[in-house]
């Protein structure tokens, strides 16, 4: 580790010198969308004669260090104008570019580039972008676009099913996917349980997922990081543009407060099918609604505001009887600052909060648990010349866990109060990264994330012996609770337990031609967050817990080599990629484990391993009237929980059997083959048809291998985990898009969607279940499905 950072330090020494072997000068500026001066990511600056160029940030800066002389600047932007501009570089210049569009089209030009062609020359690998304008074409359940539905389409991705929430990276569990909404950490990603996803497509403006070779300014999960940011607001004129559904509807307004210089936007969500729910005499609610919002100021050339929020609550409940409502609001104030032409910088204060609650009027109480934390930035970029770029910056998150209270709902209950013990941490991290392009055909990325994690006192602690929460019975060969000896009181100025980490980065891009090129990436990432469930799809009902005293932060080592290849000068491109990623301290839970209200949760948890092994394929065609991709994956996801060290049993050494006797078994969310296809054809300027087609290995599961009778009653038995499979999932889904020809004398511009989910109308089992049957006493396999096919129509405007 001490010779990764004196390599780092070398480099920034010996480039820092070299920048002032020859007389050199900095190009640097904004580039936005002409019509609303939206910034744009990703935008390509090319030095043609040089054959360099760089990308602005998320947003819209860009820099550029070059010797003394006469250039051609080409900016490029897929759904945009090119400009081309002679410079004469012989001091440093700021040039800000407001592109225009080449198409008027019914989307926000600012979210329809094919963002999604791939570099085949940076050393970052395994990152898929999506644009909202290929995620609106994407056929998805009820007709509402959906952003986390549009990932499960790309390699290594997948979930556990219909109506399932999460979503699953290269094999992990979905906790271990770090969620961002410009910046702050999203802990629920879904609506009604998993059939929408929280993010609004109107208010998104970009979208990346990291599924290795991660950053190191990204830190806190082992999976994967989807990175999103909202759209900023038109602060050239007021814009209004939404949809209406079957199901839900929504609406988002953008307009400057004061014109070129500052800017709001507000967009809200809401579904209604409950609404319709009387007419059928069901006395049920099911419905979410949400809520973005952005203010953005331009306080001069070198600093901007930005004071961004979401809120979001989704209300489940039977009868009045019994409601769930649950959901996530988050705020992020943000100072973008430029010390230089080289350096900007950016501040953010982040405010994150996942509430759960539970209105038990039958039993005579409320239940309220969550998670909060406080989050406090900055990052800095250091744009040194056109071949070395350095990141670098401080982050550090309080926070603050409530697993659960219970309120008496009125007085008659009889319930007392009573609040489980409530968790505090805190962790902090410094980092630094750096693109490197070492000669024309070599591009390196390197970088260290330092990370601290301070588990804070609380009220109670349980005391065990041995300091061992969990007892093994060798007689039985089960794990079982270990009663506490002792319970102190650490108070809230204590520090529990302390873990520290050093997680370096490494990639490497080689070019072996003008369109193919091999990647390689080295990652190390820890989480000390935990989310503690035993189903295949994360409910709102799982509670986070923090790493301490009996809970080891998770370790990630993953591995990754690629090949990439441009066809027909990027019309087509294939991004092939092999990866192999071990999990330390990856949490499994006895037999019986009772996670739900347990105020000792270190007593049902064993610290194993987890492994995934694969190879991942995509194929697109980015260009032309007929677009789409073909992914594949063949992969692994494994987990073990071996014996704990040796002990002695009345002078005897004896050994732990662990979960499944300590052998690697599938996780939940093992997928052997996973194949994906998207295509989308433009007819003509009315017409748009799109279509996808799914192929999953059936999901791990566990059926009775036996069954024995016991005082009457017949009890099934099951052999080791996870060694059956749910069937096979495959489905077919189709949507055509109809653009009205515009009337110069309506405003409105608007589409319809007629989309069929589906089309097949394939029973996928989400579980099987055994039952006896009445009439014959036979046992019988029972499928559970949640969707055949459904038709849907969507109405889309933009005025």
């Amino acid at each position: 580790m001490k010779g990764y950072l004196q390599l780092i330090l070398i480099t920034l020494l010996c480039y820092s010198s070299n920048s002032w072997s020859q007389e050199k000068f900095t190009l640097s500026g904004t580039i936005s969308e002409n019509s609303s001066n939206e910034t744009l990511i990703g935008v390509t600056v090319a030095i043609p004669e040089l054959k360099t160029g760089v990308t602005t940030n998320e947003y819209g800066f860009y820099s550029i260090t070059l010797p003394k002389g006469t250039y051609s600047v080409l900016i490029t932007y897929l759904g945009f104008k090119d400009v081309l501009q002679e410079i004469n570089l012989n001091e440093n210049r700021k040039i800000d570019y407001l592109l225009e569009e080449e198409v008027e089209q019914l989307e926000e030009v600012v979210v329809t580039e094919n963002v999604e062609k791939m570099d085949i020359r940076k050393p970052q690998m395994s990152v898929n972008t999506l644009s909202i304008g290929t995620i609106k074409k994407i056929p998805v359940i009820l007709g509402e676009a959906d952003i986390i539905k549009s990932i499960l389409l790309l390699p290594g991705v997948t979930n556990a099913g219909e109506g399932a929430s999460g979503f699953n990276v290269r094999g992990g569990a979905a906790d271990q996917n770090l969620i961002l909404l410009d910046e702050a950490i999203i802990f629920n990603s879904s609506h009604l349980f998993g059939f929408f996803s929280v993010f609004n497509p109107d208010a998104i403006k970009d979208i990346k997922l990291y599924k290795g070779g991660i950053p190191a300014r990204y830190g806190g999960r082992v999976s994967s990081v989807l990175d999103i940011f909202q759209k900023e607001g038109n602060s050239k004129e007021f814009k209004m543009n939404g949809g209406i559904g079957a199901v839900a509807s929504r609406l988002l307004v953008e307009g400057p407060i004061k014109k070129d210089k500052a800017a709001f936007l507000i967009g809200g969500r809401a579904s209604y099918a409950h609404l319709f729910l009387p007419l059928f005499d069901v006395d049920n609610t099911a419905y979410f609604y949400d809520l973005n919002t952005k203010l953005n100021y331009r306080l001069n050339d070198k600093n901007n505001i930005f004071l961004s929020g979401y809120f979001g609550r989704d209300v489940f409940g039977i009868n009045d009887s019994f409601v769930n409502t649950y959901g996530n609001a988050v705020g992020n104030f943000r100072w973008n600052h430029l010390f230089s032409d080289k350096l900007f910088s950016n501040l953010s204060l982040i405010y994150s909060d996942y509430y759960y609650g539970l209105k038990l009027d039958f039993v005579g109480f409320n239940w309220n648990s969550g998670i909060r934390n406080f989050n406090i930035k900055y990052d800095l970029k250091h744009y040194m010349n056109d071949k070395l770029q350095i990141n670098y910056g401080l982050n550090n998150v309080y926070y603050q866990f409530n697993p659960g209270k219970i309120e008496p709902s009125n007085a008659e209950s009889g319930i007392l109060e009573e609040q489980l013990i409530q968790k505090y941490a805190n962790e902090f991290a410094a980092y630094v990264d750096i693109e490197h392009r070492v000669t024309e055909n070599l591009s390196l990325g390197y970088g260290l994330r330092f990370s601290q994690f301070m588990r804070l006192g609380q009220d109670e602690l349980n005391v065990y012996a041995n300091n061992n929460p969990v007892e093994f019975d060798p007689f039985l060969l089960i794990y079982q609770e270990a009663e506490p000896i002792d319970a102190i009181n650490p108070g809230r100025g204590t520090t529990l337990s302390t873990f520290s980490n050093f997680e370096p980065r490494a990639s490497l891009s080689y070019t072996l031609n003008e369109s193919s090129s091999i990647k390689v990436s080295y990652t190390r990432l820890a989480q000390y967050l935990h989310l503690l469930s035993n189903t295949s799809s994360p409910t709102p009902l799982d509670v986070w817990t923090p790493s301490g005293p009996f809970i080891k932060p998770q370790l990630l080592d993953q591995y990754a080599f690629g090949y990439f290849k441009n066809i027909k000068d990027g019309d087509y491109s294939i991004e092939s990629e092999v990866f192999y990623k071990n999990v330390q301290n990856r949490i499994d839970y006895i037999d019986g484990a009772n996670l739900i209200a347990n105020n000792a949760i270190e007593q049902v948890i064993l610290n194993g391993e987890a492994r995934a092994y694969g190879l991942e394929f995509l194929l697109r065609k980015n260009e032309g009237k007929l677009q789409g991709w073909l992914a594949y994956t063949l992969s692994r996801s494994e987990q073990r929980t071996p014996g704990r060290t040796p002990f002695l049993d009345n002078g005897r050494s004896n050994i732990e059997s662990g979960i499944n006797f300590g052998n690697w078994y599938n996780t939940p969310y093992d997928k052997t083959h996973d194949i994906s296809i998207f295509l989308s054809y433009d007819s003509n300027d009315k017409w748009n048809f799109s279509s996808n087609f799914t192929y999953q290995t059936g999901q791990p599961t566990n059926y009775p291998i036996g069954q024995f009778e016991f005082q009457g009653l017949t009890v099934p038995y099951y052999g080791l985990r996870n060694t059956q499979r749910l069937p096979a999932y495959n489905r077919l889904d189709l949507s055509a898009t109809l653009t009205p020809k515009k009337n110069a004398n309506i405003k409105i511009k608007g589409e319809w969607v007629f989309s069929l989910y589906n089309v097949y109308n394939r029973r996928n089992a989400a579980s099987i279940s055994f039952r006896r049957n009445d009439d014959t006493g036979a046992n019988e396999a029972v499928r559970t499905s949640i969707f055949g096919i459904v038709p849907a129509v969507t109405y889309n405007f933009k005025l």
